[in-house]
């Protein structure tokens, strides 16, 4: 095909006016070299939170907690006992993760020490976000330990991937075998849901295949460099990631007594998983306890949705944080001595 023949019409800006993106670009990035911009984020991200909070307490104005909490202490022993054996379950296996990693990076810091960082690193994650937990946690006490930065990334990064590996395979599954019927204001229908749930499936399918059979195995991106795993590894991350969002789901599922189906608490479980990181909100907090009262009230109340959620936080999220403190501030008073044996060694 020639090219066309009709000439551009002349720029009406004045010479060397170039406004392209490029100078939008610039524009945000002389921003960001402001003294005011740190200033900035931090009132946006406060005011956020505010808003949050806000809708949070005008919600919880609506719950009778008087009925919450009795249904709480009605609880059985014995289901609130199966529940904390599935969760400390599924903090085990999550524990295992960074074990991956460590085969992956090649280091060899003992078993036991990868098992109780990822442990602590998990806790914290749960309560505080992944900055502070996922991210921070790690960071601090593997570089105390002696792993490179560059070791300390891959070995978060595999962790993650790992753990939305399986998420990916098991909510694919759960939206296209058991789809829910979700509130008419989400405007998502079964038949959307079922798309993305396979959506989700061919993504995990998808990874499993470059792993076995991808010809380009490394990348560098941003001076780290990325290496696809064997398709054995990806095998272990697949099942110990099902295996970890799968007990999760049924502790969920034992705590709301059986009145639903196990792929429904599970799937419900699922979203609320994603709603909470989406919404930024530490622990989800809220966010969890609507989305079950969203997809289950009815054919369950709400007070007992509630009740069940916050018997979930207490055995999955707060008991493992307390647990997770104490073993953190031993490991930062083992690291202060190694460091001062160290110190005294050397002069």
């Amino acid at each position: 095909m020639a090219p066309s023949s009709t000439a551009a019409p002349p720029s009406s800006l004045p010479p060397g006016d170039v406004r392209t993106p490029v100078a939008g670009a610039h524009r945000v990035q002389v921003w960001r070299g402001r003294p005011w911009w740190p200033w900035a984020k931090r009132l946006v991200v406060l005011g956020f939170l505010a808003f949050v909070a806000v809708l949070l307490v005008t919600q919880a104005r609506a719950i009778e907690w008087t009925q919450v909490f009795a249904t709480m202490r009605a609880y059985p022993l014995r289901t609130l006992l199966v529940a904390a054996g599935l969760a400390a379950l599924s903090h085990l296996i999550y524990a295992s993760f960074d074990l991956i990693g460590r085969r992956y990076t090649g280091h060899r810091l003992p078993v036991p020490t990868v098992m109780a960082i990822t442990f602590v690193s998990y806790a914290f994650n749960l309560n505080m976000g992944t900055i502070v937990g996922a991210v921070g946690m790690r960071v601090r006490l593997y570089s105390r330990l002696g792993l490179a930065p560059g070791q300390i990334t891959r070995v978060v990064g595999m962790s993650m991937l790992t753990n939305w590996l399986g998420y990916f395979l098991l909510a694919g599954l759960a939206f296209l075998l058991w789809p829910l019927a979700l509130p008419d204001d989400w405007h998502l229908g079964r038949t959307a849901l079922r798309a993305l749930g396979a959506g989700l499936v061919a993504v995990a399918v998808a990874y499993l295949l470059a792993c076995a059979f991808a010809r380009r195995r490394e990348w560098t991106v941003r001076g780290h460099e990325i290496a696809l795993p064997s398709l054995r590894v990806a095998f272990v991350q697949l099942g110990l990631s099902c295996a970890n969002w799968g007990v999760m789901g049924l502790a969920m599922f034992v705590l709301l007594q059986e009145r639903v189906p196990y792929p429904m608490a599970l799937g419900v479980l699922l979203i609320g998983a994603v709603a909470g990181l989406m919404s930024r909100v530490p622990a989800g907090l809220g966010v969890l306890e609507a989305v079950f009262v969203a997809l289950l009230a009815p054919p369950l109340t709400s007070t007992a949705l509630i009740a069940a959620v916050l018997c979930y936080r207490a055995v999955y999220y707060w008991a493992p944080l307390a647990v997770a403190v104490v073993l953190y501030l031993a490991m930062e008073a083992q690291a202060r001595r190694l460091a001062a044996a160290d110190a005294s060694t050397s002069h």
